[in-house]
């Protein structure tokens, strides 16, 4: 009897990954890829070693010594991150591996909760390795343990591609066995594999692309793979991944007569390509992103001297960019076969939503610290930021710039090299300077950059779900380890100014940023409080506060300030505290009026 149970997509790829028998799991949190990690990690009974990694880079590596001396691995990451671990991804197509490992890069169309949306897939093409492209959280599941068995036949890393419609979509998943059967640990000594010096790499690579060209076979015949053959029909769909989901289903909302072929794997399967192809005069191909099965399509039509008409992304039928949806498909579909559809007419209303930007949580002290450092450093004050909650500082006008992580430090490092004269202060998360900004100090601190390094310390890695982070003395399943200290790593990095500040006290907070912004050199701020969030979740909250209306003017101070705990009665012309409030207490001291009260709970 089989077991099915409702699940995230994400939870279900780390069901995969212990029906596959994964023996060791880091990775680094990433949105939409960050529940597989906390998933596995949350579990109580584990056979398997699971770690969140300081970033993708080491992950990757972490993952890869495991595979290479036996084991299972599973490296997880969101779509750039795949960028910062690129450096190893290259080179370990050359040295393979020699147990199994999945590298899962969760791509997210539509920018979601992302500075791009870059496809994972072109990655694959670049590596010479294949990819796995689920259409479903049933096949993301089930396709874990068809990479492993890939990976292990041909000593390969496999890519696994969810995006964020089956990472954060959820359905029915019907569970398989567990595999108990864990290959042995044994690292054997092959220095003309394992150390990639010149000559060894030269003889490399013409065995990567045979071992490619042999992977191409074997895709060939996978059950990923679908091609439904319409006889009587001369039109023909290609689709992939979750595309092939929308594509299907607007093909039937249309009454579409024609052949369908669904990909899920790369290399593409060239067989069951060129069999379209050859019963067809028009083909439509749908996916997501990037052109990655368009353009091999054309290529192997153009290597079979076929005439097929393709058509797709070159002709503006099927957006290069954005989620696709069934309308949208239906739409490609209709224009690309001629079909005479009326759009859906999504009917009007008179009623007009108001806009709700992303905002920081009421009682954030990322805010009071904006808050702060623009009083110190003024309009004219350049402020780059990164990635992290604290990007949400936008909205206070203390965010200038945000390219990726730890791009702050070495941002700012630039601009002031460039000559800046105005005053310069970056924002970093603690956990992303883990990540990448230790590295960026050190730099601005050896080239003498005059420039100030805000640490925002809320004790977590928030925008991502909570995970640990080397500062916080615990590791993904909980077990106390080492609590790294910020500001000794910044004074052995050399800055000479290091002073850590509660942002939720205005007077000392505006002290330090002061001499921190007056101090010739590189000087660091560490911004420390706990995420309001966890404050909330372990009951350390005990007040709120409310505004005593006889002593309001309704001169705005703490509205303007932001915290959405706060509003504007326009007809009592007063401001008022609702039920969000966390009693930081930072309103407080904004107000000259003593017009805001603490209410004990």
């Amino acid at each position: 009897m089989s077991t099915r149970e409702f699940m995230l997509g994400n939870v279900a790829i780390a069901r995969g990954i212990i029906e596959g028998g994964g023996q060791v799991i880091a990775g680094y949190p990433g949105t939409p890829s960050s529940e597989i990690i906390d998933t596995l990690a949350a579990m109580e009974k584990r056979d398997f070693y699971v770690e969140w990694s300081v970033n993708e880079k080491v992950a990757f590596e972490v993952a890869a010594g495991a595979a290479i001396a036996g084991a299972r691995s599973v490296v997880t990451m969101k779509h750039v991150g795949l960028n910062v671990a690129s450096d190893p991804l290259m080179t370990l197509s050359y040295t393979g591996v020699k147990g199994a490992m999945i590298i899962i890069s969760a791509d997210d169309p539509s920018c979601h909760s992302s500075q791009n949306e870059q496809d994972t897939r072109k990655y694959a093409q670049f590596a010479l390795m294949p990819c796995f492209d689920p259409s479903t959280p049933q096949e993301a599941k089930d396709m874990v343990p068809d990479a492993f068995r890939l990976s292990n036949k041909f000593q390969t890393a496999v890519i696994f591609r969810p995006t964020t419609r089956i990472s954060h979509g959820k359905s029915d998943v019907e569970l398989g066995k567990v595999s108990y059967d864990k290959p042995q640990i044994k690292f054997e000594k092959i220095p003309e594999r394992w150390i990639m010096m010149p000559k060894n790499a030269r003889v490399r690579h013409p065995y990567v692309l045979k071992i490619f060209e042999d992977i191409r076979k074997e895709l060939e015949t996978s059950l990923w793979n679908e091609l439904e053959i319409r006889e009587g029909s001369k039109i023909a769909v290609i689709s992939s991944g979750v595309a092939s989901v929308y594509a299907k289903e607007a093909m039937g909302i249309l009454g579409l007569d024609a052949s369908f072929l669904k990909i899920c794997t790369y290399p593409v399967p060239e067989n069951k390509v060129i069999s379209t192809l050859k019963h067809a005069d028009t083909v439509l191909v749908i996916e997501e992103l990037e052109p990655v099965v368009e353009d091999d399509v054309r290529i192997m039509a153009q290597k079979q001297g076929l005439g097929t008409k393709i058509l797709g992304k070159s002709e503006g039928l099927v957006p290069r960019h954005g989620e696709l949806n069934v309308d949208i498909c239906m739409e490609a579909i209709s224009k690309a076969f001629g079909l005479d559809t009326v759009p859906p007419v999504i009917p009007k209303v008179d009623l007009e939503l108001p806009t709700r930007p992303p905002v920081l949580c009421p009682g954030c002290s990322h805010r009071a610290a904006f808050y702060v450092m623009k009083k110190v450093f003024g309009k004219d004050g350049i402020y780059p930021s990164d990635i992290g909650c604290y990007t949400l500082g936008v909205q206070s006008g203390a965010v200038d710039t945000t390219l990726c992580m730890g791009a702050s430090i070495t941002v700012s490092s630039g601009i002031y090299h460039a000559g800046e004269e105005h005053p310069i202060c970056c924002t970093i998360g603690d956990s992303t300077f883990f990540h990448t900004g230790m590295n960026g100090l050190l730099n601005a601190v050896y080239n003498k950059a005059d420039i100030t390094v805000a640490i925002m310390d809320n004790r977590i890695t928030a925008m991502t779900g909570h995970q640990p982070n080397p500062g916080m003395g615990g590791t993904a399943v909980g077990e106390s380890t080492v609590a790294v200290s910020i500001s000794d790593i910044c004074r052995a990095l050399g800055a000479e100014f290091v002073e850590e500040t509660d942002p939720y006290d205005l007077t000392s907070t505006e002290d330090v940023f002061r001499r921190a912004r007056d101090h010739k050199g590189t000087s660091v701020v560490i911004a420390k409080q706990p995420c309001v969030i966890d404050l909330r979740r372990s009951g350390a909250i005990k007040s709120s506060f409310s505004v005593d209306e006889e002593k309001c003017t309704g001169c705005k101070a703490c509205v303007k300030f932001g915290c959405p705990a706060t509003e504007f009665d326009t007809e009592l012309k007063r401001a008022r505290i609702n039920n969000m409030c966390t009693g930081c207490g930072v309103c407080i001291q904004i107000c000259k009026f003593g017009a805001i009260l603490e209410v004990k709970r």
